[in-house]
């Protein structure tokens, strides 16, 4: 038996709506306020957003960007690098609120061969982790398991966002 004979399949009828469907021309990151529901925007502040990543490691695993369509943290004016770290402290806050994870992984991939999806477009990930929140089935079957649906994380983190943005303490 072959390694490729021994392989499990799992069934995701989803993926073939991004697989055949169009691809947005330009930088996925640079869309108008006026399509943030849809693209799972949670925040929008003056010069950084943070949004759900659709295809995330973890639920609740999110993004936050710069509005300025630039490649490094170094092309940033400082204020604008501050406001995105600010946004980047601010999420890992509504998470711990909203979704309770027992720890994070904060990064960036900077340049293709650092694992960039998206090279030409800096962006931070925040992944909330859970003790045991991976099984054999990422090792093994290289399948990440997600048990909520993305419009349910986004109903669930929108409040703490909400809150954040309006000034409200915790």
């Amino acid at each position: 038996m072959t390694q490729f004979e021994s392989m499990k399949q799992i069934w995701a009828p989803w993926r073939m709506d991004y697989i055949l469907g169009p691809k947005p021309e330009g930088c996925v990151f640079c869309f108008d306020a006026e399509s943030d529901a849809e693209r799972l925007v949670l925040r929008r502040t003056e010069t950084s957003f943070v949004m759900l990543n659709k295809y995330p490691y973890t639920n609740g695993h999110l993004l936050v960007i710069p509005t300025r369509h630039v490649s490094h943290p170094r092309d940033l004016p400082a204020a604008e690098y501050a406001a995105w770290q600010a946004l980047v402290l601010q999420s890992i806050e509504a998470l711990e609120e909203s979704i309770s994870p027992q720890g994070f992984n904060v990064g960036m991939n900077l340049g293709l061969v650092a694992g960039a999806g998206v090279d030409d477009h800096i962006h931070t990930h925040i992944v909330p982790r859970w003790n045991g929140d991976h099984n054999y089935m990422a090792v093994l079957g290289e399948v990440r398991m997600i048990n909520q649906h993305l419009s349910d994380t986004y109903a669930q983190l929108k409040p703490a966002f909400e809150r954040q943005a309006a000034g409200v303490p915790r």
